[in-house]
């Protein structure tokens, strides 16, 4: 008798076994010959058999009693699809390594429980779960929208409550990994017990009990990263999206996939119900409501019925600021937070000390030399850093011609505010929250516990922390630069921007009745800053979603990004022009390009790229896919595809 084996590798086909007496089905994880070596692989459900003269070597052991569900192997086949990736690789995120596999002597997910906590819900919130619980449990997207603070974790916890009392798994996806530490408190006093997190940074071990727990069923609760979304329940009953909105979800790197969206489809192949989270929706989930694709709910109170914190527009014009970040009026209001014992965030959204170095003699700016990027100054290290490759390079006092130099900081980044703030007041506790600094668990923890005791006077902080975060005692947040330009490279910049700010204040004032944002700015007749402080964000998404449909731009069309890397330009450029050749013999598309990407190098590499455009209704992937199957590609050269791209660097 003969089996089909998808292998994790980079393979878009299943491999021809030999059973032996030992009956197999779809889902059926099995060790098998590989070459030389011994591969986990999953039986699949194909119809494709090697020839009869090839010689079929047999399946050496059924691992367990452990199988993937025909609805996650559905699922798998979609995902690997509509991104364009092998099938194989797909496996391989699920699977991981071999030791997932092999549990020897480990203990079980520890399921201890306590007195969970009771929180009562008020009316909004009641109005809002009965909304969710309205479909039952069949598949249906809804959009839970509610302003910062205004307790729509607490409507999915009940939600969740639900499912597991039904003996089935809840899935909640949020969008970094370092949220899982707030969120796993969070859960713990609501249901009595630890979630099972789920994220890159967890041990090998804790993967292989949390991946075992969820295949037998055994763990019923699982907070995660976007990762988390290709674990194999086997009886997923719902899913959450929280911060639906939030960028992170997109993978960039490996198989590139956009997680919130995968999510809805693996909802659709489980026929569950899915939620998705968000203060601001994204266009596409806002585009969506508006034609009643999804349900949508909006909370508009906070919680416990505090108001949203005051906005003050400074403008930074009428302000003779000199070697300093901070305006004179912001200072004086900052002042008086302090006073009272309150706690106040200085927000930049850039990491390190200055973004650019630059030679005041000649304009040189000190460049990566692996990427064609900027190097961004870290005081901390006395180096300056690439931000796309983590290169790091001593500061030098020569230029491209070799004369000596003397280099300035140009620009602000978070450790100039810190020690800007540090001067201005000195006898205040100052804390560094940003990503640089919060790489240490011990760190990390330590500083939460003196936030929240109120042992920290200011904190100065990039983006991280206007994800998810509740501190008590911050009643004011000074934007050191609210400027909404056109930074970045994708179509989302001002949408982003909306959504971190709207984000940020919603760390303010959760528990005062006095609390401001004060948005220091060039630009204060800004009208996207005005939606902002006006809180009318939803007269931004109306405006661009009609922009976006005159100029037959997502969600009004669909794109697909191709980036052809080499170690030269010129075979990066050669080989894209190869490629489309190939690609534009197929229909209804349109193919842009080729251009150079504007990091048009990165990592050592050249990078080209090719811009696919379709109707929005029309999947275009499988026949992509088929072309790119039968191209023979030269090996100087490195595909990427990336469906729904959200940046085009």
């Amino acid at each position: 008798m003969k089996a089909q084996v998808l292998l994790p590798k980079i393979f878009n086909f299943s491999f021809t076994y030999k059973t032996k007496k030992e009956k197999l089905t779809p889902g059926d994880i099995v060790e098998v010959p590989f070459g030389k070596e011994k591969a986990i692989g999953v039986v699949w459900p194909s119809e494709r058999f090697a020839p009869k003269d090839i010689k079929i070597k047999n399946i050496h052991k059924k691992i367990g009693k452990i199988s993937l569900n025909k609805n996650f192997i559905n699922f798998m086949k979609w995902f690997a699809m509509y991104n364009v990736t092998p099938v194989g690789l797909v496996l391989k995120m699920v699977i991981g390594g071999n030791k997932n596999l092999f549990i020897k002597n480990d203990k079980n997910f520890d399921l201890r429980e306590i007195k969970a906590k009771k929180f009562k819900l008020n009316q909004e919130q009641n109005d809002a779960l009965k909304f969710l619980n309205s479909k039952n449990n069949r598949f249906d997207v809804s959009v839970l929208q509610g302003t910062t603070g205004s307790g729509k974790t607490l409507v999915y916890f009940e939600r969740i409550k639900k499912i597991i009392a039904e003996n089935k798994q809840a899935l909640v996806l949020l969008p970094e990994i370092f949220l899982t530490n707030e969120f796993k408190t969070r859960f713990y006093d609501f249901f009595g017990f630890e979630p099972a997190i789920w994220h890159s940074k967890i041990t090998p071990k804790n993967k292989r009990i949390i991946w075992n727990g969820i295949i037998n069923n055994n763990i019923k609760l699982v907070v995660g990263a976007r990762s988390s979304l290709l674990l194999p329940f086997k009886k997923l009953g719902i899913i959450i999206v929280d911060e639906e909105h939030d960028t992170s979800y997109k993978q960039d790197e490996g198989v590139i996939y956009h997680a919130r969206d995968m999510a809805i489809a693996r909802a659709s192949f489980e026929k569950i119900p899915i939620h998705l989270v968000s203060a601001i929706p994204s266009l596409e989930t806002f585009n969506n409501i508006q034609n009643k694709k999804f349900r949508h709910f909006k909370i508009n109170k906070r919680y416990a019925d505090y108001p949203l914190p005051k906005t003050k527009i400074v403008n930074l014009n009428l302000k003779k600021i000199k070697n300093s970040f901070v305006s004179d009026e912001s200072i004086e209001i900052v002042k008086k937070f302090l006073e009272k014992g309150e706690q106040v965030l200085f927000f930049l959204n850039r990491r390190g000390y200055a973004p650019y170095l630059i030679c005041k003699n000649c304009g040189y700016k000190q460049i990566c030399n692996n990427c064609s990027m900027y190097l961004t100054f870290h005081k901390s290290k006395n180096k300056a850093v690439c931000h796309h490759c983590s290169s790091e390079k001593k500061i030098f006092n020569k230029c491209k011609d070799e004369k000596n130099c003397d280099f300035i900081m140009y620009g602000p980044g978070v450790e100039k505010i810190y020690e800007e703030v540090s001067k201005l007041f000195p006898t205040s506790k100052i804390e560094i929250f940003s990503s640089d600094y919060m790489k240490k668990k011990d760190h990390t923890n330590s500083l939460f516990n003196r936030i929240r005791n109120n042992q920290v006077d200011i904190l100065v902080g990039t983006q991280m922390i206007s994800k998810g975060f509740n501190f008590p005692k911050l009643n004011c947040i000074v934007v050191i630069d609210a400027d909404f330009s056109g930074r970045g490279y994708d179509l989302r910049t001002t949408e982003k921007n909306i959504q971190l700010y709207n984000q940020l204040s919603g760390r303010a004032g959760r528990f005062s009745e006095d609390s401001i944002v004060i948005y220091q700015t060039l630009k204060p007749n800004d009208e996207i800053l005005k939606n902002i402080t006006e809180n009318k964000a939803e007269n931004f998404l109306i405006e661009e979603l009609e922009i976006r449909k005159k100029n037959n731009l997502p969600p009004y069309s669909r794109l697909i990004s191709l980036i052809i890397s080499s170690d030269t330009k010129f075979n990066s450029f050669q080989g894209a022009k190869e490629i489309k050749k190939k690609i534009e013999r197929l229909n209804d598309i349109e193919v842009l390009g080729p251009v150079d990407s504007p990091i048009f190098k990165k990592k050592k590499l050249f990078r080209t790229r090719l811009l696919i455009r379709s109707e929005s209704k029309n999947l275009c992937q499988k026949p992509l896919a088929k072309v790119l199957e039968n191209l023979k590609i030269s090996t100087k050269i490195k595909l990427t595809v990336d469906v729904d791209p959200i940046n085009f660097t």
